[in-house]
């Protein structure tokens, strides 16, 4: 449907979600622009800064470009990933080129091109996105370029839940969200699969079902055993191990997962007790956290890629949502955590045929207390 507002701008962290929102957007548009040579799609991906001001030069032609037949043009410039914290967009070429580009946006006249924009991810900190929010028909989809973990993704498998009219038990999501990982498009799949798959009258996907039809495809470092552990939750720490394992998993990526956290609550929790660091209700200040490395840093030894040996190359927002205050275990857990997981793997290697239970064992010792 048209907007009143210049134009209209769809955005957010997850390239997926963005693009079937600005698709279905897109459809709605349509419907006012019945002539088909009138609806233009550009693309505004772009790797370097050239690519940048190209894409940005065809759009600005087509948005000027009048229509053979009279009324109303549509154009969508879709996939726009320079707006996001890369080396290209912060470089200081594409800063002017998005400079000239809300220039061009602000003299749209909807009632000539209706202009759709849809862009992923996106750093919120920038002049151009706080603009938009004040101008365009706007819309943040998808949570914030953080929300990797299993809150945020699962409420996105939630809310396509609902649209299909069904819902997932406790258990059922958590098996889900194991088994997939952070693959936005893959667990909207997965949901749909699952929903018509249950029998007919059913509304509720229960955790079998999930077991018998989800293959297990998680990848990197997301798995539900490390959301379970810091969460101090022994029962859902130990079901998720199981599942892990009965699913053919390996102790080691599960260890590497929670050493890696728990390296990071280290840090963070030596800052919290030092005064260095407050968490707030956004995470952690991007002013404390730079304060911090200006008087820490050096002990890093110039380490600049993102890493969880060093917390300054977290983002603040993830680092307060990993390190919730009412959580955060104390620095004594913590060491104790880490010398733990460093004994397991030490078994491991003397007992490579009972994994799951020294990973049990190790639970029960560090939340069991």
């Amino acid at each position: 449907m048209s907007s009143a507002k210049p134009f209209i701008f769809v955005c957010g962290a997850d390239d997926f979600l963005v693009n079937r929102a600005g698709k279905t957007r897109f459809g709605e548009l349509a419907r006012e622009v019945e002539d088909e040579f009138s609806r233009e799609m550009l693309s505004g991906f772009a790797s370097n800064v050239a690519e940048v001001e190209a894409a940005v030069g065809r759009f600005r032609e087509s948005v000027q470009t009048v229509s053979m037949f009279g009324g109303r043009r549509l154009v969508w410039l879709k996939d726009v990933n320079f707006l996001a914290d890369t080396p290209t967009g912060r470089a200081e070429s594409t800063l002017k080129v998005v400079e000239d580009l809300q220039e061009l946006l602000a003299k749209v006249n909807p009632a000539e091109v209706l202009v759709l924009i849809t862009a992923a991810p996106i750093d919120r900190r920038r002049a151009f996105y706080k603009w938009c929010e004040k101008t365009a028909d706007f819309v943040f989809t998808g949570g914030t370029d953080t929300d990797k973990n299993a809150d945020a993704l699962a409420g996105v498998v939630m809310a396509e839940a609902r649209v299909l009219g069904v819902t997932f038990s406790e258990g059922a999501l958590r098996l889900l969200l194991a088994r997939v990982g952070p693959n936005t498009r893959l667990l909207i799949e997965e949901t749909h699969k699952l929903a018509t798959a249950l029998d007919e009258g059913a509304a509720v996907i229960e955790e079998p079902l999930v077991d018998e039809l989800t293959p297990n495809v998680a990848e990197g470092d997301f798995f539900e055993a490390a959301e379970a552990f810091f969460s101090g939750d022994l029962k859902w720490t130990l079901a998720a191990l199981h599942r892990h394992f009965f699913g053919g998993g390996d102790a080691r990526p599960v260890i590497s997962s929670l050493q890696n956290r728990n390296r990071l609550l280290l840090q963070v929790r030596a800052l919290v007790d030092a005064g260095d660091l407050r968490p707030g209700p956004r995470g952690f200040s991007k002013a404390d956290l730079d304060r911090a490395a200006e008087t820490y840093g050096r002990h890093f030894a110039g380490a600049t890629e993102k890493s969880a040996y060093n917390l300054f190359t977290q983002h603040p927002f993830y680092l307060g949502k990993l390190a919730d205050a009412k959580k955060l275990p104390g620095m004594r857990r913590l060491i104790d955590n880490q010398m733990e997981l460093v004994n397991a793997f030490e078994e491991i290697i003397r007992r490579p045929a009972e994994q799951e239970d020294v990973l049990r064992e190790m639970t029960v010792r560090c939340l069991g207390a």
